[in-house]
This record gives structure tokens, C-alpha cells and sequence, in this order.
């Protein structure tokens, strides 16, 4: 799947978009080996409850599932699918971001995994605030409003 960037998505976290309200997305690079670069171009990603987490000084990646590479040779027996991968973001871009978690409450969630166009393996984050239930029910129906108009509007059409 190309995105409108000519970038190819390998996985993306629709349930972010549903928990939270995006506010600010951010590219940033992930520290993999070199099987789970094979495994995740092959689309073996999930970023299903995927999170991120600040410890001293280095943003981390936790719960992101990348299946193992299906030619991995033996030797790798201990191989952990959901360990915590480091974030490549610049010292003022973490320091930025955490302060933001800090100070204003918000969540910071994976929400695609892609090739750049430069062929390099990136992931986009985003900063979100949490939605309620009642936000949620709100989206829904207002979705279910635009498409009962949007029916309308097409039966309208082939009635004349």
C-alpha cells in the first residue's frame, strides 16, 4: 500500500485514531537488527497497543510486534517479537516531546510503519490527548449521520 507521500505503509495503528485525538505527528527513525528489517518489509508488523516511553534522555518503542523472519538461521532462539526498540529522534526533539507528556497529560503512539522514500524503515508518531467514551460515541454518530446523507443523496441521483 503507497501512501500519498510515494512512501510504502507496512502497518498502521487505526485504534490510535480511535482512542486518541492527534494533535502533532512526528517522523522518526527505529533502531532494528537486521532480520527484523527483512521481517518487518515483508509487512510482519503490528502496532496494535504499541506505545512510546522517555527514559533518561531516549524515547523507546514497546509493544511493537514484528514477527521473526521466516530464513532466520537457528542461532537466534531467544528472539523477543515485542522487545523495546529505540526511537531515533534528536536530543531537542525528546526533550521537546517528553515535556510535552510531562506537562499536558498526552500519550505519544506509534501510528505507521513505512519505507521512506530513501528506502530507509521509519515510523510515525503521534501526540495525542485520550477521547472519553462519550467522544467516541460522538464520532460515531456523526459518521452514521453522513452516511445515511450520503445514501440519500445517491438515491436522490438515480430517482430524476
Amino acid at each position: 500500500m503507497t501512501n500519498k507521500d510515494n512512501r510504502k505503509v507496512l502497518a498502521s495503528n487505526r485504534k490510535a485514531f480511535h482512542n486518541y485525538q492527534i494533535l502533532e505527528k512526528i517522523e522518526a527513525g527505529i533502531s532494528l537488527n537486521g532480520y527484523e528489517v527483512k521481517s518487518a518489509r515483508n509487512s510482519n508488523v503490528s502496532l496494535t497497543d504499541s506505545f512510546v516511553r522517555f527514559d533518561s534522555g531516549e524515547a523507546f518503542a514497546e509493544n511493537i510486534f514484528i514477527a521473526p523472519y521466516e530464513y532466520i538461521s537457528n542461532h537466534v532462539q531467544d528472539y523477543d517479537v515485542k522487545r523495546k526498540r529505540k526511537l531515533l529522534l534528536h536530543k531537542s526533539e525528546i526533550n521537546k516531546i517528553s515535556s510535552k507528556v510531562k506537562e499536558k497529560g498526552l500519550a505519544v503512539v506509534p501510528l505507521e510503519v513505512y519505507i521512506s522514500t530513501k528506502g530507509r524503515l521509519k515510523i510515525l508518531l503521534g501526540i495525542g490527548k485520550g477521547k472519553h467514551s462519550y467522544d467516541k460515541k460522538e464520532v460515531l454518530k456523526k459518521r452514521d449521520v453522513n452516511r445515511e446523507m450520503q445514501r440519500e443523496k445517491n438515491v436522490r441521483k438515480f430517482k430524476i
